[in-house]
């Protein structure tokens, strides 16, 4: 899908002066897909100017930094957890759900560390989440044709032809959301988010149901005793909880956001999209030659390419010789999401191709958009058996083709929703309703992100340990 898409002429001539034939907005020349049409091309201007003015969001030697520790997950040698909403809301930028959210990235990172023994990094869909592709343009509600829903940084979920208009004023409600949970994620990040640390806080009832309660029990038990014993014999606590690290992502979609923050930095080369630490292409933006590989291809962040059907392989090599032409240790994280029915059959050919060509890719194992399904009553969901199986495979395919699987890429949330069936409180669909929340794609709640969280390690510890 591609749409008429209104240029921006804010075009820094020192870029034109310097013969660049790459700068923020050279996508703007290209093919667009997935961009809305802004009828108001006058404010879409005035918001991008405003936006391009704005601080940035983070800083460049943090991106630099989780670079490097992706180079040290494609040796083997970490693990990487990225999780968050489907699409986030402007509405959810409350204190509650981000403390939420950080607890169970913390939580799940605490597990994923003592089962495995190896170093998790933390990386949310988060502060910037705001967007969403859609296979269609338009929807009809109650006999009206209007557009559809594209998340809160275009158009609003309330269903009217007004309300469904791309406005361009959200980019600038984007980045105040984006910073405001930013600020505060930090503030608990240093303050070392002590009340959730210890494992005496974490709400365990529900594993009671699991085939693996008795090592879930243990485990927990021994991380309450390594932290009791640490805070004891020093004055701080220790520095895998003191400082909670939480690195930010999302799919880079709306181009005009993203350029807007992509800033040059003192004493440094290059470009830095400075509104996330990582940004990735979804796959209906990886026309070879549209704009958003024209965007990508340009910045200094680690990049995430999603990695499923349409399979088309020969376009994935092209990708990675586009983007990252100089084979860039911690510069890719290939996400595979490929449904637990199809892993088998293609993923193995990917990982030969990729080890062929030399690059030094991350993998990383995206469960959940292979594996959704709508119910009888027209309910979006997600079996957990159907994820489980999908990570699974997933493990048993890398283990088989000396390959290391490095992470894995969920759509959860801190809270109790009810959204995806299974796991160990036995949620089937007819229970959905009772606290079914999400605009997007049905996510994992708390007890089930935990839960996962062990059994990915038991799935990490048999094929690596």
């Amino acid at each position: 899908m591609s749409t008429a898409t209104p240029k921006i002429n804010q075009i820094d001539s020192q870029h034109i002066l310097e013969g660049e034939g790459w700068y923020p907005l050279s996508w703007n020349k290209k093919e667009i897909s997935q961009l809305p049409a802004y009828p108001d091309t006058e404010e879409l201007q005035r918001s991008f100017n405003e936006l391009k003015s704005l601080p940035p969001l983070i800083t460049s030697w943090e991106i630099e930094a989780l670079k490097e520790k992706l180079a040290d997950v494609a040796e083997g040698n970490a693990f990487l957890l990225q999780g968050g909403d489907c699409a986030e809301t402007f509405d959810a930028c409350t204190s509650v759900k981000l403390v939420n959210m950080l607890k169970v990235m913390l939580q799940m990172s605490f597990i994923l560390i003592h089962e495995m023994g190896t170093p998790v990094i933390r990386l949310g869909r988060i502060a910037g989440q705001y967007a969403k592709p859609r296979s269609q343009d338009f929807e009809v509600v109650d006999g009206v044709k209007m557009l559809n829903y594209r998340g809160d940084l275009i158009n609003s979920i309330e269903a009217s032809v007004k309300t469904r208009t791309p406005d361009p004023s959200r980019l600038l409600e984007a980045y105040e959301k984006a910073a405001l949970s930013l600020n505060f994620l930090r503030a608990l990040s240093d303050e070392g988010f002590a009340d959730l640390q210890h494992p005496e806080q974490w709400e365990l009832d529900f594993m009671q149901n699991n085939e693996y309660y008795k090592d879930y029990e243990q485990m927990v038990s021994s991380i309450n005793k390594a932290i009791k014993f640490m805070d004891t014999i020093t004055p701080n606590r220790i520095n895998t909880s003191h400082k909670v690290d939480l690195y930010t992502s999302h799919e880079a979609l709306n181009l005009f956001y993203d350029s807007a923050q992509t800033r040059r930095v003192p004493r440094k080369q290059g470009w830095f999209n400075l509104s996330a630490h990582l940004v990735w292409l979804g796959n209906r933006t990886q026309q070879i030659y549209g704009a958003h590989i024209e965007y990508l291809k340009g910045i200094q962040n680690p990049i995430g390419i999603k990695v499923g059907p349409p399979f088309d392989l020969e376009n994935l090599l092209r990708l990675l010789d586009t983007i990252n032409p100089n084979h860039e240790a911690g510069k890719i994280v290939l996400i595979t999401r490929m449904g637990h029915d199809n892993v088998k059959k293609h993923l193995p050919t990917y990982i030969r191709a990729i080890k062929q060509h030399g690059h030094p890719v991350v993998w990383s194992c995206d469960p959940m958009h292979g594996n959704t399904y709508s119910t009888g009553s027209n309910v979006k969901t997600r079996k957990f058996n159907d994820i489980l199986q999908e990570i699974r495979e997933t493990f048993e395919v890398h283990r088989s083709e000396a390959s290391y699987l490095g992470g894995v890429h969920l759509e959860l949330t801190g809270d109790n929703v009810t959204e995806c069936v299974g796991g160990a409180n036995g949620l089937n669909e007819d229970g959905l309703a009772s606290n079914y929340q999400t605009y997007c794609d049905p996510r994992l709640n708390y007890e089930q992100s935990l839960e996962m969280a062990f059994l990915v390690a038991k799935e990490w510890n048999k094929s690596y340990r």
